[in-house]
């Protein structure tokens, strides 16, 4: 995720607010909300509220951390003043990872929304004519997406607004349902699979908030950085009230039993209705926006490891630059791409939900190093620690629900052996420094 602000001009709270809002929302809200909602039926409301909490007390940590001490490397750097070198390094290949497996989510998210249109074509095919695309872009230049960004953020934020005006007219009856309307008994049914449900759908819950990290690192773009708490706190406000109404109106409208974890929610909620154009627009802009966020992760990660290869966390080729272009870096990212294509090809069914787990477990692994950073350097009062305690909590909840359903299983186990990869290199790599 690269979102910027101008280069030249300081932001004010309320701007950042909303480049925030736009730049947070992607596909793990668009599509990655119909497997929190399948799982915990109206008790998901529950979980992005309790999810928002969470994501509220990282965010404000790491905004605290950037405005008092505002470093280059950002969380790694805190990470490694709080622990040593050791957790620098993991830390930054941590959030390298789950910047991968982000990726990966997104681009099969793209080839599920292509199968909108052509539900008998194959998500690998789509996956690979989007990377190819995506990497063009990426060796070309990728100047033009960076400037168009705010563009895609407000198209996002305007088909969540589109959703909620047409989602509202039909539950008032202004729109008759083409199809036999589904029946409003799940609002009735609070914990359809239990309490498991709500527990299992926390991660992904979470996963709507991933790039609220990024955010934290802008706190030192604002005329005054003090403001950041402030401008995140009026972020997530903004998030949380309009993923709970848009969750509110889909199971309003559609029975959880009936959303299918390879389809936006909305497009579910919308396709039972005489308005034959308006879900192909919406897919339209799910498609355009999720590919720019997309692109923007190509680009991040790609950078992401020619910085870890300048602070000598990475082999030093991935830092060598041709025509401007990290060419190992970019080899590295475009291998990843091929091996993200090729698990789609072999497991074709549920390849968005094991990519999607474990993603926003390697994500939330990351907000752990946020959250101990700050109790480290910074937390001092009863209240802070109360925070990171609750915040620990969420997180642990999160990760631990993944255990109890077998679709989820498959991403906490990938997560754990990328964490003891990293586990590995780290120790080999402080072995050889003190040797």
């Amino acid at each position: 995720m690269t979102c910027k602000p101008p280069k030249d001009n300081k932001l004010s709270w309320w701007q950042m607010s909303f480049i925030g809002v736009g730049c947070i929302i992607g596909t793990g809200y668009f599509l990655g909300s119909s497997i929190a909602i399948q799982k915990a039926g109206f008790a998901v409301l529950i979980a992005y509220l309790a999810a928002a909490t969470g994501t509220w007390f990282v965010y404000e940590a790491l905004a605290n951390l950037t405005a008092h001490h505002p470093e280059k490397g950002s969380f790694r750097t805190y990470a490694k003043q709080a622990f040593g070198n050791w957790a620098g390094f993991s830390n930054g290949w941590i959030y390298w990872s789950s910047e991968m497996l982000i990726m990966g989510s997104q681009l099969t998210a793209l080839a599920i929304f292509v199968q909108f249109w052509f539900p008998k074509l194959p998500i690998w095919i789509s996956a690979a004519f989007f990377a190819a695309l995506g990497l063009l872009i990426i060796l070309i230049g990728v100047k033009l997406v960076e400037r168009m960004e705010n563009l895609f953020g407000m198209m996002k934020v305007a088909a969540i607004i589109m959703f909620i005006l047409i989602a509202g007219a039909a539950l008032f009856g202004w729109i008759d349902p083409t199809k036999a309307p589904s029946s409003t008994s799940s609002s009735l049914t609070f914990f359809p699979n239990g309490g498991i449900g709500l527990w299992v759908a926390l991660l992904y819950a979470f996963y709507a908030f991933g790039g609220v990290e990024v955010m934290g690192l802008m706190a030192q773009e604002l005329k005054d950085p003090k403001d950041a708490p402030k401008s995140g706190k009026i972020m997530l406000v903004i998030l949380t009230v309009l993923y709970l109404l848009s969750f509110f109106l889909v199971l309003k409208l559609v029975k959880a039993t009936k959303i299918d974890p390879n389809e936006s929610p909305f497009l579910t909620a919308l396709t039972q209705y005489d308005i034959p154009w308006i879900p192909h627009v919406f897919n339209s802009i799910l498609i355009i926006a999720g590919f720019s966020t997309m692109v923007a992760s190509l680009y991040a990660v790609t950078t992401m490891l020619v910085t870890l290869a300048d602070e000598g966390d990475a082999p030093h080729v991935f830092a060598q630059k041709s025509r401007k272009v990290p060419l190992p870096a970019f080899i590295m990212t475009s291998s990843v791409v091929v091996l993200s294509i090729g698990i789609a090809l072999l497991l074709p069914e549920k390849i968005f939900e094991y990519t999607t787990t474990a993603a926003g477990l390697m994500l939330l692994y990351n907000w752990i190093f946020i959250l101990l950073s700050y109790r480290k350097l910074m937390a001092s009062s009863s209240l802070d620690h109360m925070k990171i305690i609750t915040a620990f909590i969420l997180i642990l909840f999160a990760i631990s629900g993944t255990l109890f359903d077998k679709v989820s299983r498959p991403g906490f186990f990938v997560s754990i052996g990328l964490i003891t990869l990293i586990a590995c290199a780290t120790y080999i790599k402080l072995k050889r420094k003190s040797a």
